[in-house]
């Protein structure tokens, strides 16, 4: 296993592979019970390891402290149709309540940041609620900015097989 070092003691990143499902899935369930969201999670480890590691579809570091996963960050290659490149989409990011404000989250994203240059991709983003003002304050004072009139909007579930229906 190949760990990346943070200049933080004790504190190293590393690529999930596969039999991390676990962990990963943990502070999925740990990131959607803080934003209240614990009922949409419908993901298991199988379909994590499938997702993963068999199609390739995201790709996570996890860091650890002291040899033990505290966070995880999980992210996929985009692409910006404006700049003609790809770009890296951060889809969550989590640090264990008791570990945060040790600058562990930072970490993690500033080694998005490189992975985005070494990459050769235009951009990083990443989706942040509205009232999680303490996020907002820190992607703020680290260079990064809302991007104004636009608003996500998702089709799942039954509205997806409805609207897939359209072209038969």
């Amino acid at each position: 296993m190949k760990y990346i070092e943070t200049g933080i003691e004790g504190f190293k990143l590393r690529f999930a592979e596969r039999g991390d499902a676990a962990i990963i899935l943990k502070f999925i369930r740990d990131l959607a019970t803080y934003e209240n969201e614990l009922d949409q999670v419908k993901g298991t480890e199988e379909m994590l390891d499938y997702s993963l590691f068999d199609r390739n579809g995201a790709e996570v570091i996890i860091g650890e402290y002291n040899n033990n996963p505290v966070g995880f960050a999980l992210f996929f290659q985009s692409f910006s149709t404006f700049l003609a490149r790809p770009g890296i989409n951060l889809v969550d990011l989590y640090i264990e309540p008791e570990m945060r404000g040790k600058g562990f989250g930072k970490k993690i994203l500033s080694y998005l940041a490189k992975l985005t240059e070494d990459r050769d991709c235009g951009r990083l983003e990443w989706w942040c609620h509205d009232w999680n003002d303490s996020a907002i304050k820190l992607y703020k004072k680290w260079g990064a900015f809302p991007i104004n009139n636009i608003r996500v909007y998702r089709l799942c579930e039954n509205a997806l097989t409805e609207l897939s229906k359209e072209l038969k």
